[in-house]
């Protein structure tokens, strides 16, 4: 007899953790994000999801919930991801921070990104809580031919708790995001962050491939500020330590974040070097009375003193208003055409620049389902023939000749497999 009630009881216990096992699966895949059609699913780390109307906000364990492992603020951002058949060692990683009314400036980017883009990419989108719904719905209503070219993650907005204050209003709201990336994304060897007022007339892969120039010293590759030091911000008016002779524009950013989380930086503060996440509040602390771009800035101090890190690239990778606003200053540009553009002080919204703003259209309206060169370049070339009353218009050939030759690539590869 009491064999059979053994039996009986280990049946009900078996019974009893198969039904916590199905359960289990059922919650975390209600969490998954971006995973239809691309083999990997990624999911929200278990302390974010315990408490997903604190996402965008702070978001660490107290101190009595961490374990000897878990001693950092950014633990709280690492995401659980299922065992798939993506293959993200070969794929490109992309990073964007969007908060406010920059939903739809960040999809706008990320299609130019998709579409025109060789190899495979692994897009983490950085966001406040209430867009998140909003990127899911977007992205997953792109066309199967182009989901199967990326997957992605979305992430909270969140900073170091001790001094979150200080870092959300540095700048404008979200903006010092980027600075935590090395940290935040701790499996991500290399990445391209961009701001999402940029638009990709190039291939991802071309600004991807610079990687294997860095030399041994160089962990991050960004565009000056200005090309004529004469009426450079940085070189009138800046009051802290920049790099080179006009500074340096972060709005597009390629990163070798292993060698980041590695190196320790030569600094004003101290004659050892420190690491990157010992560096920054104490930069922050010595100049934010002298800072007017705030993370931008940091970034300047930074790479001021440790030069031999940075591998400064043409204009013609992050080109802004500033490069035609009173007459052509890009000389790169004018040789190979815009590989970037980045349209900052808000011209994709605005009258002020309409070359800018006509290539944001046109992208922004442009359907996946379409022929890119008959329904984007095509009207995009005739709409640039209107805005040749303003200097940037007058230089609207550089808007397109990149895009042109993305595009023809496009056609010519819609048939073919995407590199997965």
């Amino acid at each position: 007899m009491r064999r059979y009630i053994r039996a009986f009881l280990a049946c009900m216990l078996f019974a009893v953790f198969s039904a916590l096992y199905v359960y289990s699966k059922l919650f975390y895949s209600d969490l998954s994000v971006g995973g239809r059609g691309l083999g990997e699913k990624t999911f929200l780390h278990r302390a974010a999801a315990s408490k997903r109307s604190d996402i965008g906000q702070e978001t660490r364990r107290g101190p009595d919930e961490t374990d000897p492992g878990d001693q950092h603020w950014y633990t709280g951002y690492i995401l659980r991801k299922a065992e798939g058949r993506v293959r993200t060692a070969a794929a490109m990683h992309l990073a964007v921070v969007a908060c406010g009314q920059r939903l739809q400036e960040t999809l706008t980017m990320l299609k130019s990104a998709v579409m025109l883009s060789i190899k495979p990419l692994c897009l983490h989108i950085f966001a406040e809580d209430q867009l998140h719904a909003s990127f899911i719905e977007a992205l997953e209503s792109w066309p199967g031919s182009f989901r199967s070219r990326f997957n992605y993650t979305l992430y909270p907005i969140t900073f170091p708790r001790e001094n979150a204050g200080e870092w959300k209003k540095l700048f404008k709201p979200c903006a010092s995001q980027r600075l935590f990336l090395p940290l935040i994304l701790k499996e991500v060897d290399s990445l391209v962050y961009v701001d999402s007022d940029i638009l990709f007339l190039q291939p991802v892969d071309a600004l991807w491939s610079l990687l294997a120039h860095f030399n041994a010293t160089q962990l991050a590759a960004m565009a000056p500020e200005h090309e004529e030091p004469r009426i450079a911000w940085y070189s009138r008016f800046a009051r802290h330590p920049y790099y080179g002779r006009t500074g340096i524009n972060s709005g597009v950013m390629l990163m070798n974040m292993t060698r980041i989380r590695a190196t320790y930086f030569k600094n004003d503060m101290t004659s050892v070097g420190l690491r990157w996440e010992e560096l920054l509040m104490p930069l922050l602390q010595k100049y934010k009375l002298n800072m007017t771009w705030g993370d931008q800035d940091l970034l300047n101090i930074i790479f001021h003193h440790n030069p031999e890190c940075l591998l400064e690239v043409p204009c013609h990778w992050n080109y802004r208003p500033d490069h035609c606003i009173y007459g052509s200053n890009c000389g790169s540009a004018e040789e190979e055409g815009i590989f970037i553009l980045h349209g900052n002080r808000g011209v994709y919204h605005d009258l002020k620049q309409p070359a800018f703003r006509a290539v944001y259209d046109a992208i922004r309206q442009y359907s996946f389902r379409e022929d890119p060169v008959s329904s984007l370049l095509v009207p995009l070339e005739e709409e640039l023939l209107k805005t040749t009353r303003s200097y940037c218009g007058k230089s609207h050939v550089l808007f397109t000749k990149r895009l042109a030759h993305s595009l023809a690539n496009v056609n010519r590869d819609a048939q073919r497999p995407h590199g997965w």
